[in-house]
C-alpha cells in the first residue's frame, strides 16, 4: 500500500471485507460457506475494541515475514453474505508473533466459528510469499468458487494456462487491462494439501488471480480487497461469455489479437499474453 496514502481504519477494512463478500455472492462465485477472505496488515493497528478475546495459537506454515502485523480472517463456514450484517461473528484476528510460527488469536464476544477458514494455511503461505518477497505493507487474499471459470476448469482443454487466457483475454477490452498477466492455472489438487499450497505460491507469483481446477480461484491484490474482488469477477465474466460461445456453437469472433494489442498500447499494459 503506497505510504503516501492515508492507511485505513480497522473499521473501514472490516467494512471492505463485508462489501467485498457481498460482492462476490451477488456474481454466484460463494455457495452457502464456500470462499474465505485474509487481510495482512503490516502496520500497528488496535485489535482489542473489536475483538476483545485473546487465545494463543501456532500457526498452519511458519510465516517470520509477517512477524509483528496482524491477519484479519474469515471463519470456517460462515458465509461471505453475511460478514456485512455481522463482521464480527465471522472474523477473527491474529498478531503474529516475532518467531512467525505462533500468534494470538482475537475474536468478539459474538464469534460463530469454532475455527477459520479450512484455507487458511494457503492465504497465509500466499501473504508470507508475496511480502517476504516484495516488503509490502498491505495484502489482501479472495477464495471464491466462481460458476464458468469452475466450469471451464473441467474441460481438459481449458486446464492450460494458455489456452485459458486466450478464451478469457478476448471478450471485453477491459480485460487485458485488469488482468495484464492473465491467469494461471493449477491442476485439481487436495484442498489444503501441501502439494496444493506449494502450487498456489508459485502460481500467484507470475499471476494476480489462479483457477484451482474443478475447485474455484484465489486472486491477491497489494492495494485493497476490493481489487482482488475485482479479478474474479473480471475473470467470471470472461469465462461467462465463453461458455456462451461454447452452447452457441463457437459462433462468436470476439477480439482479434490486434484489437487486445491495441487496447494494451492504449493504455500502457505490458503482457505475456499479447
Amino acid at each position: 500500500m503506497a505510504t503516501d496514502q492515508p492507511r485505513p481504519t480497522i473499521d473501514e477494512l472490516i467494512a471492505q471485507m463485508g462489501e467485498s463478500g457481498a460482492r462476490i455472492c451477488d456474481i454466484d462465485a460463494s455457495e452457502a460457506g464456500a470462499g474465505n477472505i485474509s487481510l495482512y496488515i503490516g502496520w500497528d493497528i488496535e485489535v482489542r475494541r473489536h475483538f476483545p478475546n485473546a487465545e494463543e495459537m501456532t500457526l498452519p506454515d511458519p510465516a517470520p515475514a509477517l512477524a509483528g502485523g496482524t491477519l484479519l480472517v474469515t471463519g470456517s463456514g460462515r458465509r461471505l453474505r453475511q460478514i456485512k450484517d455481522e463482521p464480527l461473528s465471522a472474523i477473527g484476528a491474529v498478531r503474529v508473533h516475532a518467531d512467525g510460527v505462533t500468534g494470538t488469536l482475537y475474536t468478539s464476544n459474538t464469534r460463530r466459528f469454532a475455527r477459520l477458514t479450512s484455507e487458511f494455511n494457503s492465504h497465509l503461505a500466499v501473504h508470507q510469499d508475496q511480502v517476504a518477497r516484495r516488503g509490502i505493507d498491505f495484502h489482501a487474499v479472495v477464495h471464491a468458487q466462481p460458476p464458468h471459470l469452475t466450469y471451464l476448469s473441467h474441460i481438459p482443454a481449458y486446464r492450460d494456462t494458455a489456452r485459458i487466457n486466450a478464451a478469457i483475454l478476448r471478450w471485453e477490452p477491459e480485460t487485458i487491462v485488469s488482468l495484464s498477466q492473465g491467469i494461471g492455472v493449477l491442476e485439481f489438487m487436495i484442498p489444503g494439501s501441501v502439494e496444493m499450497g506449494l502450487a498456489n505460491v508459485a502460481g500467484l507469483r507470475e499471476h494476480e488471480i489462479v483457477l484451482w481446477s474443478k475447485h474455484g480461484t484465489m486472486s491477491r491484490s497489494d492495494v485493497s480487497v476490493y481489487r482482488a474482488v475485482d479479478r474474479v469477477e473480471y475473470a467470471e465474466t470472461a469465462a461467462h461469455y465463453e461458455y456462451m460461445d461454447i452452447v452457441a456453437g463457437g459462433r462468436a469472433e470476439g477480439l482479434s489479437k490486434a484489437e487486445i494489442r491495441s487496447v494494451a498500447d492504449e493504455f500502457g499494459i505490458v503482457s505475456p499474453w499479447l
